[in-house]
């Protein structure tokens, strides 16, 4: 080795990548998060199961019970590892998770997008000041990752507790589900 030569392994630290958002960690974290089956009138998701409405399920087309359609009963016949999957497909890679370096701020930013759909991206790009469009790419990643992750979590708390009180407002019919929409998003960001 030259002189001023730098000790192979301190080298070799330094090319380390950093660990990145793990998935199996947020789908049994998501799992505590959701009941069973559910199909209260008030809800407008509809039939939902561990997380899966069944608007979801359709896009799946997968029609479990083999009777010919797709229907709250297939909702009823799925798996943790059905569920796992529409999370990862659907969710989790919509957000690019794997490439979020913060295991907390992948978690709060896929919760919201699984709970609200293209609002858990779009008002999240607002607050990182990215082009609001829906689209999770390298500039939206960046912004994300360069963020201080308590910095942000505050902020997507912030205005997740807004965007939530906001759909109170506009539909009364709404607010029996308020308190428990409250008690999610603080299990989400509670990381004491």
């Amino acid at each position: 080795m030259g002189t001023g030569s730098p000790p192979v392994s301190i080298f070799l630290i330094s090319l380390k990548k950093p660990t990145m958002a793990n998935f199996e960690i947020f789908a049994e974290k998501i799992l505590t998060l959701e009941g069973g089956f559910s199909d209260h009138p008030a809800d407008l998701g509809g039939a939902t199961n561990m997380g899966v409405t069944l608007a979801t399920w359709r896009r799946i087309g997968y029609d479990k019970d083999g009777d010919g359609d797709i229907d709250p009963d297939d909702l009823l016949k799925l798996t943790r590892n059905d569920v796992f999957k529409v999370l990862r497909h659907f969710y989790w890679n919509r957000w690019r998770a794997d490439e979020i370096i913060s295991q907390p701020v992948a978690e709060i930013l896929v919760d919201w997008y699984w709970c609200s759909g293209k609002w858990g991206i779009i008002i999240p790009q607002r607050i990182m000041g990215v082009v609001p469009d829906g689209h999770v790419g390298r500039t939206t990643l960046g912004a994300v990752n360069q963020s201080d992750p308590e910095w942000f979590i505050q902020q997507l708390f912030e205005y997740r507790m807004n965007f939530i009180r906001h759909i109170v407002e506009h539909d009364p019919t709404q607010g029996r589900f308020l308190r428990g929409w409250e008690n999610r998003l603080q299990r989400m960001t509670n990381y004491q």
